[in-house]
Parts: structure tokens; sequence; C-alpha cells
């Protein structure tokens, strides 16, 4: 089968390995946001394709069988538009989205449904470690009466207001570490997306160690689609 990923997380590129050692022709999308991305096997496609009308157009053009959402549970905008070009152009979709992290009965999160949320629930005086990535980076900045560490992978546009510090590594994350770094910053909250995965699972069980504050940003509400959550499935779906 020609099959399109849509791509981005370990997950895509494991199943794009998978798929293309089971003798299937790959071809993996990428947004193009981060400047080194960890290439996938198979074909490679960057940027935009303009909404689910180009996604349909390019689905349609290049003769794809079947279509997998497998973008980063946080990416609502191009899973909706992964549903609207499977149902205009008729090619079955499948969505790949790893299972959430589960809040721990010691050490319980404040949930909140969207950055400006997050910001609103951080106290005054709140030493922040900041994970939600680049998108509304800005709303949590706002709160110049806290002090943030933002970790990202790559430099924001826009330089950080003094209040803000920059972290740049990448995934995967352990635990000791975390717990050294909560330690050495004197976190009293972590803010971060219920992104699940074990890449950086490990700051919660940090979290959970320090009792530090962990302030839980909620998943977006995606279109209905047929789901999967492991790579596995995924390729048993397709061969069904």
């Amino acid at each position: 089968m020609k099959i399109l990923v849509l791509g981005g997380t370990g997950e895509a590129r494991a199943l794009a390995r998978r798929l293309v050692g089971l003798g299937h022709q790959v071809i993996t999308s990428l947004a193009g946001r981060t400047q080194d991305p960890i290439l996938p096997e198979g074909e490679v496609r960057v940027g935009s394709f303009g909404g689910a009308e180009g996604l349909q157009a390019f689905v349609q053009s290049q003769g794809i069988d079947r279509l997998i959402d497998a973008t980063h549970p946080y990416a609502a905008g191009m899973s909706a538009n992964a549903v609207r070009a499977a149902a205009d152009s008729g090619v079955p979709l499948l969505r790949l989205v790893r299972p959430a992290w589960r809040e721990p009965a010691d050490a319980p999160w404040t949930h909140v449904p969207d950055l400006a949320g997050a910001a609103a629930a951080l106290p005054a005086g709140a030493r922040v470690l900041l994970t939600t990535g680049h998108g509304g980076l800005q709303t949590l900045l706002a709160r110049s009466d806290c002090q943030f560490l933002v970790r990202l992978i790559e430099p924001p546009a826009q330089p950080l207001p003094p209040h803000a510090k920059i972290m740049l590594s990448r995934p995967p994350y352990h635990l000791e570490g975390e717990l050294a770094l909560l330690e050495r910053e004197a976190i009293t909250h972590l803010v971060s997306k219920n992104s699940g995965g074990s890449q950086t699972a490990d700051k919660l069980e940090a979290a959970r160690q320090r009792r530090t504050n962990v302030i839980m940003v909620a998943r977006p509400a995606y279109p209905p689609a047929r789901e999967v959550a492991d790579v596995e499935a995924c390729v048993a779906a397709l061969a069904g």
C-alpha cells in the first residue's frame, strides 16, 4: 500500500520504520517547525498542505491508499484536517494517538483547559518549569510575578523577558536528571501538556517525589476517527 503518515512524533518514526520493513511505500509529512528533525525511514515531505483541501488534493494526486494521523496529541488542527480530507477523498483514516498520562493518587494535579488557565492557576512568586512548547508561550510569560525556566528543543522566535530563562535540550529525559533539575532550580510548579509517552514522563515522577505542584493542560478535542494506541495496533489495523 501507499501510505501517508502525518508525523513528527516518535511513534510516527517507529511506524514508518515498521511499514517500510513490511514493504509498504511510506511518505511521512513533517510540519517543518523543527530545524533539525529526526527523519523517519521512507520518503519525507516537509511543510504545510494548505488546510484540509490541500491535504485532500495531495492524497488524491499521490494515489494514497491509507492516511495515518500520528501527529502530536495537541496538533488538533492537523487532526481535524485529516478527518475532513479522508472523508472528502474516500481514503481510510487511522489515528495513532498515545495514551494520556495518569494522575497519581498521592500527588494530585491541577487540571486546566488551556494555557490561559495554566497562567491563571500559578500563584505569585512561583518558580515554574515550563514544558508546553513554543505555542502560546507569551500567555504564560505574561505572569511577570513568577520566575520561569522554559525548556525547549529550539530557541523561541522572540527573546524571553527578564523573569524567564531558556533551557535548550531534546528528550528523552530521565528521572535522576529531572530530580536534579527541580532541586537545582528550586522549582515549585511544573506546567505541562498531557502529551503522554515515555520520553518526558519522568518529569512527572520527579515532581511527585519532590511534591512539586503539577499544572496539567488538557488535551484538545478531536473529531471522531478510528483510533489505535500504539504502533503494533496500527499495523494490525492496516492489515485487517
